[in-house]
């Protein structure tokens, strides 16, 4: 009988364990089917929006007035308000990203570990590409970090002077995803960090917010690359 008893509470324990092991890690990653790269992933294949889903909040909006390819550069006109954003789901890269505004200032920016449903704003952390803002932080429905004081302006402004280029000329984001931190910089110069994000992976879009803008490479490295 002891033993019948014994074998009960051992077969309870695993079954236990093994469903707290599934629980942390259900709790570790934000999104099913996350991609960490371990080598150089191009995010744009330099001539179509294959593997990316395009949103637009009015769904009588012609998407390919909006976003287009033109001589291995992405064109995007601005109006309406939307975004690209890829079909998977990263954690733990660095993405770099070159963008310039052709003609004018404008308003853009890099959504990181967006989540769905695809919304106007949806859950994410935004890396700013605003004219003389590229380096702020901005959280978007629901996000946050440590150093996000100011819960009003959900802003966070870069720590140095702008270091972006001139109208016309292009410029360099560098951010750094690693577990729940993000790091931003602009044309090699270090802009920002913000440290325990509360989301640690999700899908990697671009704004269209009003004004022209153009980017041209898009990719992943592994982080220590």
């Amino acid at each position: 009988m002891r033993k019948k008893y014994l074998w009960i509470f051992l077969m309870s324990f695993l079954t236990l364990s093994c469903c707290q092991i599934i629980t942390n890690e259900n709790i570790d990653l934000t999104k099913q089917n996350v991609i960490i790269p371990t080598e150089k992933i191009e995010l744009w294949n330099g001539k179509d929006f294959s593997n990316w889903i395009t949103f637009s909040p009015d769904t009588n909006v012609d998407v390919n007035s909006v976003w287009s390819v033109q001589e291995n550069i992405i064109h995007c006109s601005g109006n309406p308000v939307g975004y690209i954003r890829t079909k998977e789901n990263y954690a733990n890269y660095k993405l770099i990203v070159t963008w310039r505004w052709p003609t004018e200032p404008g308003n853009s920016g890099v959504l990181l570990h967006a989540q769905s449903p695809d919304l106007v704003w949806p859950k994410c952390i935004e890396a700013q590409l605003m004219s003389g803002d590229a380096g702020d932080f901005y959280v978007i429905n629901g996000t946050d970090f440590t150093e996000l004081i100011d819960k009003n302006s959900r802003r966070l402004a870069k720590q140095k002077s702008n270091s972006e280029k001139p109208i016309g000329q292009w410029n360099k984001y560098e951010i750094i995803c690693k577990n729940n931190s993000i790091e931003l910089f602009v044309n090699r110069v270090f802009q920002n960090k913000a440290t325990n994000c509360t989301v640690q992976s999700g899908t990697i879009g671009f704004q269209s917010e009003g004004k022209p803008i153009q980017f041209k490479e898009i990719y992943l490295e592994p982080i220590d690359y």
